[in-house]
């Protein structure tokens, strides 16, 4: 595989995505950072993350256990102990995908996949909803590898991938305004991607296998989450953050987060909820750990 080929079409691609405008939202800025002692209703988007597999204390899905150790529940304990009355629905649920696309192509590749964004945690964002964090992409970026494996793309596997994040970028693109059309006053946060291939579980696979997820996760950072901010989500840079990379971040599995890494990406959550929150980064040495 020619990765500067590939990298150069992926922003080739990105450069198209947004010339038509991401299936085009137009630009505007967050809702409101909450007023002191104020209600949030907060939603929360995701998969085995949302629900802190990995956490000495992982909670059920759709229900907000005390004791939970995930970046959400965690996030929802801390805007309480600063006032916040907080009524949260959890709609995450384990090895879940963003559409029903990737769900049936994890299927057809042999991945168990029991559902997907669009069509189990979309239809629950109610409108009175003024939070909303969505993290999507890593069983995504797991599933087209696993295509990849078994064929998927034949002899042009750059094209194939890149393909997978234009398609991915135009379902991510119709999602999040699927969600602003459904809870208008929400303040979206969207978590990008870190490179996946410096994730621990990823350290002792083939140079060919690394490549294929430092290329999908950041193309879909970079491509599809990141222009994001300029039209009003919040965006959580977890790719060039050094944290993303340091074996302390994550559980045993290597791949979902310890309890340091989900108080982390729940202190950020509350930082973006409550501050004038950063930009992501638009480029940085964590982008390329693999050549």
């Amino acid at each position: 595989m020619n990765i500067r080929g590939v990298v150069c079409g992926i922003f080739v691609a990105a450069m198209v995505f947004q010339a038509c405008g991401g299936e085009g939202e137009s630009p505007t800025g967050p809702s409101p950072i909450p007023q002191a002692n104020s209600t949030i209703n907060y939603t929360s988007i995701g998969a085995s993350d949302a629900i802190g597999v990995g956490a000495s204390v992982f909670c059920a899905p759709y229900v907000d256990c005390p004791d939970g150790r995930g970046y959400v529940h965690v996030a929802a304990r801390q805007l309480r102990t600063r006032g916040f009355t907080v009524n949260l629905v959890n709609l995450g649920f384990p090895a879940t995908v963003l559409s029903r696309r990737l769900q049936d192509l994890g299927t057809r590749y042999g991945r168990t996949i029991p559902g997907n964004f669009v069509e189990q945690q979309l239809p629950f964002i109610a409108p009175a909803q003024t939070l909303v964090t969505i993290f999507a992409g890593a069983n995504d970026v797991e599933t087209i590898i696993a295509a990849l494996g078994g064929g998927a793309g034949g002899v042009d596997q750059a094209g194939y991938i890149n393909s997978q994040i234009q398609l991915f970028g135009q379902e991510f693109s119709s999602f999040v305004r699927s969600v602003r059309d459904r809870a208008p006053s929400a303040r979206i946060i969207a978590l990008n991607l870190p490179n996946m291939a410096g994730m621990p579980k990823f350290a002792a696979l083939p140079l060919q296998h690394r490549r294929a997820a430092q290329l999908l996760s950041v193309g879909i950072t970079t491509t599809v989450i990141n222009p994001l901010a300029s039209s009003g989500v919040l965006v959580l840079d977890l790719v060039c953050d050094m944290r993303s990379y340091q074996p302390s971040t994550y559980s045993t599995d290597g791949f979902h987060p310890s309890d340091a890494g989900y108080a982390w990406i729940a202190a950020e959550v509350v930082a973006a909820t409550t501050t004038d929150y950063r930009a992501p980064a638009a480029s940085c040495a964590q982008m390329t750990l693999v050549n």
